[in-house]
């Protein structure tokens, strides 16, 4: 009987911060970080015209001795997680640590007039990846088909 009058306030609890929205992701606006890495001259492809559903939940610049890297994640309208990785550091020493060393080739896509190099990753998540003179761009995420491909759009 003490254990149901200790039980019932903490359920009370429970059930005010889910109803509450405590379990919603926490939305953010990336314009600081962008900010941050467009003040240090770092050539930023700011993503522009995603679809309604697609919510910024983490944004950092990091400046590095051998370049910087920007990474911006999203949570997308399917519900899943997708990061933008935006680095001018060595292309072998980003691709080592975004994708790990289990990475897989899969072909190359073409959006938006860009090639892109597609990836496995970690048996359940894809990559794409481009190379270009200035800086290597990485989207990679657990996503909807044709998700990734959006945000790589949106940053063309």
């Amino acid at each position: 009987m003490s254990l149901i009058v200790l039980l019932i306030p903490v359920a009370v609890i429970v059930a005010i911060f889910r109803l509450g929205g405590g379990e919603d992701p926490v939305v953010i606006d990336p314009s600081p970080a962008i900010e941050d890495a467009q003040r240090a001259s770092f050539p930023v492809a700011v993503p522009t015209g995603l679809a309604e559903g697609w919510r910024p939940l983490t944004a950092a610049y990091q400046p590095a001795d051998d370049g910087a890297t920007l990474r911006i994640g999203y949570l997308t309208p399917s519900g899943g997680g997708v990061q933008l990785v935006e680095s001018t550091q060595p292309a072998d020493v980003v691709l080592a640590r975004e994708l790990g060393e289990g990475a897989q080739p899969a072909g190359a896509v073409t959006v938006a007039g860009r090639a892109w190099d597609s990836y496995t990753v970690r048996s359940d998540e894809r990559a794409l990846i481009a190379v270009e003179q200035d800086r290597l761009l990485i989207v990679v995420g657990r996503a909807a088909e044709g998700e990734l491909e959006e945000l790589a759009q949106a940053v063309s």
